[in-house]
């Protein structure tokens, strides 16, 4: 069993090889295979094989990515982690077509560890955030029929 320390060593380093170095076969060694992760698009494999598509997608999507941990926090066999991500949009990302612009979002993620490997992996970002600075969301919700424009929102 690793210790919580060890375990934040290990977030820091999958961090660093996994995201920003893409380095996908580096999941083979800290992921477990019956990786359990949320969210996931819909219809996508759990385990490691879809934690590593998910990755690839980003790094296809944008691949100046670059994740810097905020903090990490570790208490028995669990992480918790603030992140930030940038990157600039120049590949195609769940159906948009690459924008060029820049984005920057903000995401937590627990992680517990079984003998120094993830067996479990939640995470939650700025996805409506991150859409909007993609142009796919407006800039001011206002302006989306059902807000303010002769349309009450319920109370």
């Amino acid at each position: 069993m690793s210790t919580p320390s060890e375990n934040k060593a290990l977030v820091e380093q999958f961090t660093e090889q996994f995201w920003n170095q893409g380095n996908i076969a580096f999941a083979d060694e800290i992921l477990a295979e019956d990786l359990i992760q949320d969210p996931l698009p819909p219809g996508w494999p759990q385990g490691r094989e879809g934690f590593k598509r998910l990755v690839q997608t980003w790094r296809t999507a944008f691949p100046d990515l670059h994740e810097h941990l905020e903090f990490v926090l570790a208490d028995g066999d669990r992480t918790m982690g603030r992140f930030r991500l940038t990157g600039t949009h120049t590949g195609t990302f769940y159906g948009i077509a690459p924008t060029g612009r820049k984005v920057d979002i903000h995401g937590v993620d627990v992680s517990r560890f079984v003998d120094g490997k993830i067996v479990e992996y939640f995470y939650h970002e700025d996805t409506f955030g991150l859409f909007r600075q993609l142009g796919a969301f407006p800039a001011n919700l206002d302006d989306v029929a059902g807000t303010k424009q002769g349309h009450e929102l319920p109370e």
